[in-house]
């Protein structure tokens, strides 16, 4: 793959895309295979070197509004097209989402979640407790009220994904230029005209702007307000299990957000810190792990006896409505935008890679993502909050 150091990178091309996380590749990719030709990539690090090479890599189509349940139900399906486009093993393992609830009110508002997803074709069941533990051993049913499982969710490895891209789109003639950071964007008018980076400018009548947790700063450099704070996440691994676990469900416990699924020879854990402060600081602290550990002692007495053998932190790119903001800017249309995905943007990243395609040759996407603009919350129309952030 033709990613490397440049001591200049290129003097001009059609399209910059800002960031070489798991959307800036997959934009790429989508952009290249419809024919757009000089195009560029700039990442500040290593490609997924942000929250692209640090997330769970949970794919899954349970959601609580129409357009994220088409934009996760789209990447899905090319997810388990990957290895013959664009041709890699991301290690897909469809072993299901499984939602566990505790309070009526949960069970209510997952069930009209499942009769949404289902008039949508996404295959989300209401379950009993009992039929949970089945299909996942480790929880306890005490205190539960309910399960919501979908067969057609999984995991893989964000990493795998980041580099197939990338690779599909170097063959096809796009420019990755890592250890470039952008310091500036040029614009006359309404026009971009170019793009300042650590290695030189770039002159072009188009930017991408596809760098997660850093594009406000991004969005600053044009005046844009693109309201994404950075949110630390942090998970860890067991050591190998013997006897192996059972191969089970993406796992949640929807009230505590505490999750775990099998990763390799052991488990991975996760869950929020709901005291986490805003910040870029991606510091693994495993003293986080005691909260995992006082949720499981509950929820899955096994777990919390486990030992790890490390882990590391990533960060969440989060909107005020923790929904994506997508889309073109007004007032200057040679920039789009694509970032602020929550925690989802691993999941939803080859639909955005469609749909952002669709934007720069002004066709009409497969979905209307006008209510992902980020003039939404300036106007006074934010998304009802998507509350499944894992």
């Amino acid at each position: 793959m033709s990613s490397s150091v440049f001591r200049t990178v290129p003097t001009s091309a059609d399209v910059v895309i800002i960031g070489g996380g798991v959307m800036g590749v997959s934009t790429a990719f989508h952009l290249a295979e419809a024919g757009v030709a000089n195009i560029v990539v700039v990442e500040r690090g290593e490609l997924g070197c942000g929250s692209s090479g640090k997330p769970i890599g949970g794919v899954r189509a349970q959601f609580s509004d129409p357009l994220n349940i088409e934009l996760g139900s789209r990447s899905l399906r090319a997810y388990q097209e990957f290895p013959h486009r664009p041709g890699a093993d991301i290690k897909l393992d469809t072993v299901g989402y499984l939602f566990l609830l505790d309070s009526a009110q949960q069970a209510s508002d997952f069930e009209a979640g499942v009769r949404l997803q289902n008039s949508l074709d996404v295959p989300s069941r209401m379950i009993s407790p009992a039929e949970a533990q089945r299909l996942c051993p480790y929880i306890s049913t005490d205190g539960l009220v309910a399960a919501v499982y979908s067969p057609a969710d999984g995991h893989c490895r964000p990493g795998l994904a980041v580099q197939g891209y990338a690779r599909a789109a170097a063959r096809a003639g796009v420019t990755i230029a890592t250890h470039t950071t952008v310091s500036g964007i040029d614009t006359a008018g309404d026009r971009v005209t170019g793009v300042h980076t650590s290695h030189g400018r770039i002159a072009c009548a188009t930017v991408i702007c596809t760098a997660g947790a850093w594009s406000a700063h991004i969005g600053d450099m044009v005046g844009l307000s693109l309201p994404v704070r950075p949110v630390r996440r942090q998970l860890a691994f067991t050591e190998p299990l013997a006897p192996p676990a059972p191969r089970i469900p993406f796992t949640i416990d929807f009230s505590s957000s505490a999750y775990f699924h099998n990763s390799d020879d052991g488990l991975l854990f996760g869950l929020a810190d709901p005291g986490q402060e805003d910040g870029f600081d991606t510091t693994w602290t495993p003293e986080w792990l005691e909260l995992f550990r006082t949720v499981t002692r509950h929820r899955a007495p096994a777990l919390a006896g486990m030992r790890t053998v490390g882990g590391w932190a990533g960060l969440y790119e989060v909107t005020p409505d923790h929904n994506a903001l997508i889309g073109r800017c007004g007032e200057l249309p040679g920039f789009l935008y694509a970032a602020g995905f929550s925690g989802h943007g691993f999941l939803q990243a080859p639909a955005v890679g469609e749909v952002v395609r669709d934007l720069y040759l002004e066709r009409e996407p497969f979905t209307d993502i006008s209510p992902l603009s980020a003039d939404r919350f300036h106007l006074g129309a934010e998304i009802r909050p998507e509350a499944h952030v894992v």
